[in-house]
């Protein structure tokens, strides 16, 4: 058995040790609050019984009183059935009495109702008598009450003196049917108090579940966002209707991608500008020109370049340079072009002079 609970304790930390710290602490302040609600659940359903229970005790000695004030001067002239007839009355018209008992000054029982002493007494007969305090008749002027539980709940005994100008006469047996609140309220106090601890729980995981849900659409977009304008597509947005941080977290990725669009746009405005003006400057230039970029690429060439390397109409735009050459100029160039690009690898690119057949070498010139 210790086996198994170490077992379980080791199972319950190593569980316990893969949630985050705000985790704890949520769940932690859960119990804190949920603990404290059912305390005072079960204190509030417990003080109501309390005070249905005094209540009860109150009209079942009010009761008492008044039935003992009625019966007493009867007893006085010893008309035992006016008294029966009379508690008949009271008991049929009053339900929330269970019964009603009359007893001597010895405490033995001579009027019952709903039952009553049998008119043929003999041997057999058992007397039926009411045990009493020792210092109930020095506190007569005070009923004594108490409760007694039975198959069909609480009862609660009422004793009441009877007393006639002074002179005690016996007393007075009264049974209050417990009030339907108490019953009820000592029946659901349990399924109360435990209703309330798993409702708070319920509502907090529930709670949980629908934050998650919320939250994983704008993460998911926000993720899938991040990813494209990493991508170069600044055009992306979010649109969704969220308020709050996560709101304000929204509309700073969407703020982001328009600044991020516009400096795009200015750089391709700018590119285009530098790429007309190298056009221009290539196409003034005299003699052959071939303009590449750190891969050897070639970017532009003027007319005179592809009339002297026999390009004509020809599309070499994009393509390396080297294999577009004239083999005897390839062989010619290519050592010198692999070390320009490495002298000048931070260049953007490079410029190529082409000479006519006549003159000598062609110029290479870093751009």
């Amino acid at each position: 058995m210790l086996a198994l609970l170490r077992q379980l304790k080791a199972s319950f930390d190593r569980w316990w040790s893969e949630f985050t710290l705000q985790t704890k602490l949520m769940v932690l302040a859960t119990l804190v609050v949920s603990l404290m609600t059912t305390g005072l659940t079960f204190w509030a359903v417990n003080s109501i019984q309390q005070d249905a229970r005094m209540n009860d005790n109150r009209f079942g000695r009010d009761l008492g009183l008044l039935l003992a004030n009625n019966v007493a001067p009867l007893l006085a002239e010893e008309d035992v059935s006016e008294v029966a007839k009379f508690s008949y009355r009271f008991y049929n018209n009053t339900s929330s009495v269970r019964y009603i008992i009359y007893a001597d000054e010895d405490g033995e029982i001579f009027l019952g109702v709903p039952f009553s002493r049998p008119e043929v007494q003999n041997s057999l007969t058992i007397e039926r008598r009411i045990t009493l305090p020792e210092d109930f008749r020095q506190n007569a002027d005070l009923p004594m009450v108490r409760q007694h539980k039975t198959p069909d709940g609480e009862v609660t005994d009422v004793f009441v003196p009877l007393i006639h100008e002074g002179k005690y006469l016996g007393v007075l047996a009264i049974g209050i049917n417990p009030n339907a609140i108490v019953v009820t309220s000592s029946h659901i106090t349990r399924d109360v108090t435990i209703a309330v601890f798993v409702a708070i729980w319920a509502m907090v995981i529930l709670g949980a579940v629908i934050n998650a849900l919320t939250i994983t659409r704008p993460l998911k977009e926000l993720s899938e966002g991040v990813k494209n304008i990493a991508a170069g597509n600044f055009k992306q947005r979010i649109d969704l209707p969220f308020g709050g941080e996560l709101g304000e977290l929204i509309g700073s990725f969407n703020e982001m991608g328009d600044r991020l669009e516009r400096y795009d746009a200015q750089n391709i405005e700018e590119l285009t500008a530098e790429k007309a003006k190298l056009e221009t400057l290539v196409t003034t230039i005299a003699d052959g020109a071939v303009l590449v970029d750190a891969n050897l690429q070639i970017l532009l060439a003027n007319r005179t370049a592809r009339r002297l390397l026999n390009w004509g109409d020809r599309d070499v735009i994009g393509q390396s340079i080297l294999p577009s050459l004239p083999f005897a100029l390839r062989k010619e160039l290519n050592q010198p072009l692999l070390t320009m690009v490495q002298e000048n690898q931070e260049s953007h690119a490079q410029a190529l002079a082409i000479a006519p057949p006549s003159l000598p070498t062609p110029a290479l010139n870093p751009h």
